[in-house]
């Protein structure tokens, strides 16, 4: 299952926070379960801190081809440079499953 369905299927049952400060937030407090940013955001300054920071505090963190996608996949009306599920509802056993 890709990360757009997981955070599509988590937008819908569970609790999503976007935005970079929103992600770096939720990696620091410890309640983010998933984080998704996306490759093609300019400057790459803006979420570089992201995979760091995900693989000091051991979160689960994937890396998206697009931000438009990203932002559609939560219900944005615009792109999204990263995304956090906070509470993964339905999408649980799918993020367990990611590697």
């Amino acid at each position: 299952m890709d990360i757009y369905n997981i955070l599509e299927k988590a937008k819908k049952t569970g609790k999503i926070e976007k935005g970079t400060n929103e992600v770096t937030k939720a990696i620091e407090r410890g309640t983010a379960q998933l984080v998704a940013y996306a490759s093609d955001v300019e400057p790459k300054e803006i979420i570089q801190h992201i995979p760091v920071l995900c693989k000091e505090k051991g979160v689960k963190c994937k890396e998206v081809d697009s931000k438009q996608k990203l932002g559609i996949s939560v219900g944005l009306p615009v792109s999204a440079s990263s995304v956090v599920i906070i509470e993964a509802g339905d999408a649980a056993k799918d993020i367990a499953g990611l590697k």
